[in-house]
Formats: C-alpha cells, structure tokens, sequence
C-alpha cells in the first residue's frame, strides 16, 4: 500500500511499514487543501490528533485503511469510513501504562495537597498542619469505563490497600481478584475517588454533570483522563464550591482545540477563568499518555495491527 503520514509519529511505525514492502509518504506539513490533491493514489492514512472528516477523506477513493497513533477516534468520522468499508485501527494498548500512571499522580497530589505545598514551599512557605493530608489506603475507587485506560488504572492500583469498582455500559465479565464489576448505582453509593475512561461521543458529552455529581453517597474526588467534554466544567466546579466534589485531577479541558493543540479561550472564558483559579483543581496538559515509551509502543502496536490488516 501507499500509506500517508498526516502528522508527526514515531518513526518506528514508518520504519516497519517499509521494511514490509508498503511506500510511507511524510505529508504532515500538508493543509487540508493540499492533502485534497495528494490523497487520490492513497490506500492507507496514519493520523495522530488531525482531524480526518468526510471532506478530507472523500479525496481519497483508494483508502483501505486509516491508523490512528492514540486512544479516542473522535478526530475521524469513523461513520463513512464504516460506510466505506474501510478499516479504522486505534493504538491504546501503547499508552495505557502512561495513563494509569498519572491517574495515580493526579490522586496523590489531590490527597496530598502536593500541588499547593509545592507552591507554597517555593514562596518559602512552610505550612504542615495547613497540609494536612489523607491517606489513599482503605478508600474505594470507582473507574468508569474499563477498557485499556480504566484497567491500566486498576492495575496502578493494586499496592495501594484500595477497594475498586468498575462500571461499563458495554462490557460484562470483566470482574477479578481485583475489580469487582458492579452498576452505576452501586458505584456512586460506595465511592471516595471516581475515574472517567470513556470515549467521546455523543452519549458521552457532559456525561459528568450536575446531576451525575449529585448522585454520590458521599463527597468524592473526580479524575479525568479520557477527554475534556466528557466533563461538564460549569457543573464541576459548582460541585466543588459546595463540597460535593473534595478535588479534582484534569489532565483534560473541554475547552481544548479539536486537534488537542491548546485551549481554545473563546469556548466559555467564564468558567475558564473559574477553573484557572479553583485551588481544589489539578490541571496537566493531556499528557497522560505522552511518554516517552509509550509513544514507540504506539507505533508499534499499529504497526502490528496496519501489518495483519495488509
């Protein structure tokens, strides 16, 4: 196959894919206006955060198979690749380990309070008993979504004395020795801490909002490394102010770009701004995944996956 590479990846992926006999043509400093004329020969696309709807892919009648270097499929209009019969292949098995690691960081720096007392101590500060902090052992931990993220998590977890629940709408027999599956309900009557691992679809979209926040037994912390709009902001924050939410670890913002290349200050500069100055808010830059090692393991798993394909 001719396969186009529309953004920057680790080598490894075009390394592999030519040792086996396909032709890697480098086109991510292409526009989408140009990627229009140079797609017409092409059987195979490897995206990573680029947007790859209807109007680009159209431009290519010889695709067979589209690769995305990550997790989520929201940046690819999966419906008419589907409709097409084209193969969509996506890469968390690469990453997973990235993201269950910094759902641990996130969780320890809300317990304790690591982020102020690192601010504080810079401005030479130095505030113990303010500090005070809690302890993960003994808590229960919710995850929601158990797929490569939330199982990744689970794992992290393992030597922490925790009680995990998992809930997933559309997975069943996924319980062990150290999960115990268990419905919504359940999941909010008994948990201290709850992870969202979701896609983002349309049933996806503010699926943490006021009344999901309201349906907890008891006030939690809430951790997001799926994607930003899963998170409704607005409604977090007012959970925040009146304690039903502890803290809150977001490694991602419903007002990131589309293309995850930066925050969008036009999309609601009000809560922005509220979120910016919550001392109860963790914030990363979506880089739980972004490790060194997880993105060659990326490449390398769709390289696997492009080659059993072809």
């Amino acid at each position: 196959m001719t396969i186009a590479f529309i953004d920057s990846v680790h080598p490894l992926l075009a390394e592999r894919l030519t040792a086996a006999g396909h032709s890697c043509i480098d086109l991510h400093t292409a526009s989408d206006a140009e990627l229009r004329h140079q797609l017409s020969d092409v059987e195979g696309i490897v995206v990573r955060s680029r947007q790859l709807g209807e109007e680009v892919l159209s431009h290519a009648p010889r695709l067979r198979v589209v690769g995305r270097v990550g997790a989520g499929l929201e940046n690819i209009d999966t419906a008419w690749c589907k409709a097409k019969g084209i193969s969509v292949y996506n890469s968390p098995e690469g990453n997973r380990d990235g993201v269950g690691e910094l759902c641990v960081m996130l969780l320890l720096m809300l317990l304790k309070h690591a982020a102020r007392a690192n601010e504080q101590v810079h401005r030479g500060l130095w505030l113990r008993e303010e500090n005070r902090g809690s302890d993960l052992f003994g808590k229960t931990v919710g995850i929601i979504g158990y797929g490569h993220m939330g199982a990744a998590f689970a794992e992290k977890l393992s030597g922490f004395g925790v009680r995990v629940l998992a809930h997933d709408k559309y997975k069943q027999g996924f319980g062990s020795d150290r999960v115990k599956e268990v419905p919504l309900e359940e999941l909010q009557r008994a948990s201290d801490v709850v992870s969202l691992h979701l896609p983002l679809n349309a049933e996806t979209q503010h699926y943490a909002n006021a009344s999901f926040l309201a349906g907890f037994a008891k006030p939690i912390h809430l951790l997001n490394t799926s994607r930003g709009p899963v998170v409704h902001t607005a409604a977090l924050l007012d959970a925040l102010d009146k304690g039903a939410v502890i803290g809150a670890g977001l490694d991602v913002l419903e007002f990131e770009r589309p293309d995850l290349s930066g925050l969008d200050p036009t999309i609601d500069p009000h809560t922005l701004k509220r979120l910016f100055a919550h001392d109860r808010v963790v914030l990363t830059p979506h880089i739980a995944g972004v490790t060194h090692e997880g993105k060659r393991k990326m490449a390398e798993v769709l390289a696997t996956k492009i080659l059993a394909h072809a």
